[in-house]
């Protein structure tokens, strides 16, 4: 349910009224149906009230609503084939601004399945949904069905288990705050992230692709074939032109069955940063590639894939066959342009937007290779001004290695971060970083070799200075080992792990003021002191909490309000840390007989951020009294120091007049 919970569309949460009073206006029930001896058909039925709506299980964007999610699970059962779902509507809606398919009135999910030799029933049927109607969402609710299948004749309808016990209803009424807002202060939405700057991200890689052997080379012999087989200039730059359109086609292509898979199951590829096995695979997979970079074996695809490909742009000439010459491109290219496509890979599937990001980056990359072909065959006589191919290229790739091995410890930082594992605490992963770039610097120097490169090979300029470069960067590194002020590396604030996931036990007092990690904690030290409460919606994982620490809340005014003038409270809601079983419950949505499973620290404070706040972006900070009412509009990241500041004074100022 966490999982679930971190997919919230944000902005769609904020039109969650505070004052409303949380309806239940959709009624689910579920009966079984046997078909043969061994198989049976499930229909989960939702019923849902005049002007109220849900949503389609197989929803296209990643920035609309929450998809509807039916899930079936016992011991022995194999589902055959996907849950049907009527037609449903498809129409344009205001608040999302886009087309969405949703259901009103009954509505039937049918989902067949086969049980096997070691089934034990009863079935447990969970739907979670979002419901919505023309001016309002209410919170996603989860619905747990029962039902029974083996002795039944004909239909059984499944009861609804929401039995709590004393202790969740407890917890669960502890958990919601009932906060108090004003007209002025409402919860606000969180910008969302800019796409283009993915694109951008995406044509700086497509760019250093450029410079590899597998790359490089092409763009003289391409444009001297298309000059001269085309029958004339003319001919050659249209060609050349399309060439280049293809292969950023064929890139944006790439990203197709993500989206499918994204149709499928919208929370597939979202919010997945702080999956710890997710990471540490993207840990070893840039580990391969770096590896593969310093030439002790090469990615390639199966020759037959390039040599059909290249077979079939001879045979079919004109458009077509540019295609597949495009095609054949991206496929010979594979070895180096690889392990970049699994680093734009990676960044997008670690972030909010999944699919979507990944068609912007491949865009961008796309665009890159492209651009060289269509410009010289524009200006032909330019080509003379490129620089010959040689050994340089394969100090490209090598550098290339150092990096991918650099962005490898990211990966696992994350997961180590969220499991609490202690390997790579801050100064630890630091001295990698110096490791790294040592190695580079040493390379590039000529003080050893891999096996790509030929020996007695003369040490460029070029080379001495992107040697010269490494150094510099791991003697800025090198305060980050010690316990200083300088230790903070605001450069690369959110790279390595925070200041308080260090090896000295006082390391985070430099930089930033004491937090409870425990809001009642807080609380309760905010009404001994009497003084106003700054809630600090962070993770563990999370790039722009790290920036905020480290270059906003250093900044010696707001540092000063942090230690003296507000309890500040962090509350980590990618912690998977377990909570004590005494503290574990299931949380009970006042108003339904929607229930979640609470059992960590992460899905604990993720969940009082969602119902008290309406929002489940990081970082995300509120400003409140001890009564719950609002100093201030909630706001999220704010790098510039000059507005936090402004922002924390004008609701310290507020608390004053109260």
């Amino acid at each position: 349910m966490s999982k679930k919970i971190s997919s919230i569309i944000l902005f769609l949460l904020s039109l969650f009224s505070l004052q409303a009073q949380i309806s239940n206006p959709v009624t689910w029930s579920a009966v079984s149906t046997k078909i043969q001896s061994n198989e049976y058909e499930i229909i989960v039925t939702a019923e849902v009230e005049d002007h109220w709506h849900i949503y389609s299980q197989y929803l296209n964007e990643d920035d609309g609503p929450i998809a509807t999610e039916i899930d079936f699970k016992a011991k022995g059962i194999e589902l055959l084939g996907k849950t049907k779902e009527p037609k449903g509507i498809t129409a344009f809606d205001k608040t999302f601004e886009m087309e969405i398919t949703y259901h009103e009135g009954k509505v039937d999910f049918k989902q067949k399945i086969k049980i096997n030799s070691d089934f034990k029933d009863p079935v447990e049927v969970t739907a979670f949904f979002m419901v919505c109607d023309d001016e309002k969402c209410l919170p996603p609710e989860e619905k747990k069905l029962t039902i029974n299948l083996l002795g039944v004749s004909g239909n059984q309808v499944a009861p609804v288990s929401t039995s709590l016990s004393a202790q969740d209803l407890e917890l669960s009424k502890k958990l919601q705050l009932g906060i108090k807002s004003t007209e002025e202060f409402k919860i606000s939405e969180t910008a969302k992230k800019s796409l283009w700057s993915l694109f951008f991200l995406g044509f700086i890689g497509g760019f250093i692709a450029l410079l590899t052997p597998c790359v490089f080379p092409m763009i003289p012999l391409t444009v001297s074939f298309f000059s001269h087989s085309s029958g004339g200039s003319k001919g050659g730059v249209i060609k050349a032109l399309m060439y280049g359109f293809f292969i950023v086609i064929t890139y944006i292509l790439v990203s197709i069955p993500f989206h499918l898979l994204d149709s499928v199951n919208p929370d597939i590829l979202n919010n997945v940063s702080t999956n710890s096995w997710l990471n540490i695979s993207f840990f070893i997979i840039f580990v391969f590639f770096a590896i593969s970079f310093f030439g002790y074996f090469e990615i390639t695809l199966p020759s037959k894939w390039s040599n059909a490909m290249d077979s079939k742009a001879t045979q079919l000439g004109g458009g077509l066959g540019v295609f597949f010459m495009a095609l054949t491109l991206v496929l010979v290219s594979f070895s180096c342009t690889g392990p970049i496509l699994g680093s734009l890979l990676g960044g997008s599937l670690t972030n909010d937007g999944g699919a979507i990001q990944l068609t912007y980056g491949l865009a961008g990359f796309g665009l890159a290779l492209a651009l060289p072909f269509a410009f010289f065959a524009l200006f032909p006589n330019l080509l003379k001004k490129l620089p010959k191919s040689g050994g340089w290229m394969t100090t490209v790739k090598v550098v290339l290695g150092f990096v991918e091995l650099a962005f490898a410890l990211k990966f696992l930082s994350n997961a180590d971060l969220v499991q609490h594992w202690g390997l790579l605490k801050r100064e630890v992963f630091v001295g990698l970083w110096i490791i790294i770039a040592l190695g580079l610097a040493a390379y590039l120097f000529g003080l050893f070799r891999f096996p790509h490169d030929a020996p007695n090979q003369k040490i460029s300029g070029t080379r001495k200075i992107i040697a010269l470069i490494a150094l510099a960067f791991a003697g800025y590194l090198v305060p980050g080992l010690l316990k200083t002020e300088e230790a903070n590396l605001k450069l690369l604030s959110g790279f390595p792990p925070p200041m308080v996931y260090s090896i000295y036990k006082d390391q985070a007092k430099l930089f930033s003021a004491h937090s409870y990690t425990d809001f009642y904690e807080g609380l309760a030290e905010a009404k001994k002191q009497q003084k106003p409460i700054l809630i600090d919606f962070t993770g563990w994982a999370c790039v722009n909490c790290r920036k905020m620490e480290e270059n906003v809340w250093s900044d010696s005014k707001i540092k000063q309000i942090l230690e003296n003038e507000v309890i500040l409270i962090s509350l980590y809601v990618d912690d998977r840390k377990e909570l004590p079983k005494e503290e574990q419950f299931r949380f009970l949505y006042s108003g339904t007989n929607s229930v979640k499973n609470i059992k960590t620290i992460g899905s604990k404070w993720a969940t009082f951020q969602t119902i008290n706040f309406k929002n489940n972006s990081q970082p995300y900070y509120v400003l409140m009294d001890q009564d719950f009412q609002l100093l201030q509009q909630p706001v999220g990241n704010t790098p510039n120091k000059t507005e936090y500041y402004n922002w924390l004074v004008k609701g310290l100022k507020n608390y004053s007049i109260q």
